[in-house]
Parts: C-alpha cells; sequence; structure tokens
C-alpha cells in the first residue's frame, strides 16, 4: 500500500515510518523540516520538503495518489498556539485542510485519513477521569481548539463524501527523537537538560498531572487504525495520570543528576489535570499500551544519552 506521512521526519512521525515500512509499504512524506530532520527519516522513505499550507500539496497527492494518510505535521506547542492564535490556526486548521481536500481530491481506492488530535488539550479540566471520547469538549488553548475543529471537519467528509477517518487523541506523548528545544514535551525537556548538566524548571506547582504514553504504542495505534475497519475518535494514552514533579524525580533518579526541583509561575493556557480513558480503543481498535513510565522514561534516557 502506498502510504502518505504529514510531519514524517518529525519525533512521532519518524517513528511511524519506519514501522510503515517494517511492514512493507511504501511510504511519502510531507515536511518541511521547521522542527523535523533529515537524519530521523528512513531512507527508502520519498521526501517532499514542503509546508502542508503550500498549494503545491494538491501536485503531490496528484502525482503519488496514495490509499492512505497519517496526517501528523502541525504546529504542536500549545505556549506558541496562546502566543499567537492567528497563525496556529493558519497552520493546524487551514493546512490540514489543505491535505484533507488534496487527499480527497486524488482518493481512488480504499482511501482512509488517520489524524493525531489531541486528548487532554480538547477536553480541558475534565470533571472525569479518565476521560472518556464522550466527554464534553472544552479545550483552554487554541491548539486544542484547531484539533477540535479539525475532528468536526473530518466527521463532515466522512458523512457527506464517506471518507473514512479515525482521529486518535493522543495524550502525551514522550520517547526517542522528541525535540527537547522546539516541541513541547516535559520528558525530553528534563532528560536533555539534567544529561547537560543545566537546571530544568518546572511551571507552576509541578502537582498538575498528564498522561504520559510512550512513542511506541502511538505507532502501534497508528497502524491498528489503519488495519481496523473503524472510524471515529479514540483516546490513545495510559489511562494513568503521574504530576510532573514525580516525572521530575523519576528523570533525575534514572540520569543521577544533583540538579534542584526550581518552580516558576505557570504558563497561560496549562491545565492542572489530564486522563484518557482508553476501552474504546481497546475494544475498536485491539490496543493498549505495553510500556509502563519507568521502562519508556529508561530508553527515552538512555536515547538523548547517546
Amino acid at each position: 500500500m502506498k502510504i502518505l506521512v504529514t510531519g514524517g521526519a518529525g519525533f512521532i512521525g519518524s517513528h511511524l515510518v519506519d514501522r510503515l515500512i517494517d511492514e512493507g509499504h511504501q511510504v511519502v512524506v510531507i515536511d518541511n523540516l521547521s522542527t523535523g530532520s533529515r537524519k530521523n527519516l528512513n531512507s527508502k522513505a520519498k521526501l517532499w520538503k514542503m509546508d502542508i499550507q503550500s498549494s503545491k500539496v494538491k501536485e503531490v497527492f496528484e502525482k503519488e495518489k496514495p490509499n492512505a494518510v497519517f496526517h501528523l505535521a502541525a504546529q504542536i506547542d500549545l505556549r506558541k498556539s496562546v502566543e499567537d492564535p492567528i497563525k496556529d490556526a493558519k497552520i493546524n486548521i487551514l493546512g490540514s485542510l489543505n491535505i484533507l481536500q488534496s487527499f480527497y481530491n486524488s482518493c481512488h481506492s480504499h482511501c482512509k485519513f488517520i489524524f493525531t488530535s489531541t486528548g487532554g488539550a480538547i477536553y480541558g479540566d475534565a470533571d472525569i477521569i479518565p476521560t472518556p471520547e464522550s466527554y464534553p469538549e472544552k479545550p483552554l488553548s487554541p491548539y486544542g481548539a484547531e484539533k477540535l475543529v479539525f475532528d468536526k471537519y473530518l466527521n463532515y467528509y466522512n458523512q457527506v463524501f464517506n471518507l473514512p477517518y479515525v482521529s486518535l487523541r493522543l495524550a502525551n506523548v514522550y520517547g526517542p527523537r522528541q525535540n527537547s528545544k522546539g516541541e513541547a514535551g516535559v520528558v525530553a525537556i528534563f532528560s536533555d537538560a539534567m544529561l547537560s548538566g543545566n537546571q530544568p524548571i518546572i511551571f507552576g506547582s509541578g502537582k498538575q498531572t498528564r498522561d504520559f504514553v510512550y512513542v511506541k504504542d502511538v505507532v502501534e495505534a497508528a497502524v491498528s487504525a489503519l488495519k481496523k475497519n473503524k472510524i471515529g475518535i479514540h483516546n490513545i494514552g495510559t489511562a494513568k495520570q503521574t504530576d510532573i514533579n514525580t516525572v521530575f524525580s523519576k528523570i533525575k533518579k534514572i540520569t543521577g543528576s544533583e540538579c534542584r526541583e526550581i518552580h516558576q509561575p505557570a504558563k497561560p493556557g496549562e491545565q492542572k489535570t489530564s486522563c484518557l480513558n482508553i476501552e474504546k480503543a481497546k475494544k475498536e481498535l485491539g490496543w493498549q499500551p505495553k510500556y509502563d513510565l519507568d521502562k519508556g522514561l529508561e530508553e527515552t534516557v538512555k536515547w538523548f544519552a547517546s
């Protein structure tokens, strides 16, 4: 099968490309390399270096005619979305629509669109923990609002044009290749800082909780979404919440760092809790996470150390 992956040179995307190629698929990548890197990209993948907002995206789809699309390219820094919501919406809504419409126009047979959305940023500070897909969406940031808007566009294309889709609402993904400088990701930031002898900062009390899911588990969920004949929204996480102070302590122990726990004021738009109910993914996609936090952190720190 020919599969196109947007953001395929990035953190999650490059792991997904590796997995798809291992399964024998022909993989095409669209990535502007703003946060992704050529060194992440599998040599067997074909790269089109361009922005998802480009008018040339249409030409790529007309030429490649992929059977399926994994759409991961986005501006993913929640804080940047708060600072400039208009720029963010142009990338995450209009850029995503450019990919979706181009795919629909070129789609010929056995088509499927798989989107990496967000869980916590869409649900906001939920009263039900772990939070199910049926919970009212109350995003607390432009980033969360943009992902929710595109989920609605996917439903529209499915209902009106019968285009199959899966939206994977991801928890807080971490693991090797995450960019500690340009992407949101406290595990990557802490790991890099501690290994470099620098002082990481905890914003807020550190008692805010997140659902940390390892990148290899996310890739397995994405592959399952491609194979299963299911459509709609699925949470992908661990259904376990961990506070930031605990993550700090675990990474400090693994790295042997002597840094102190230093706090600064919380950033605007950050929520207090986030943890996803994954029963639907277990039932419909036949997926569940295999990595616990300790094992995932050890592999992540090992990668940063190397």
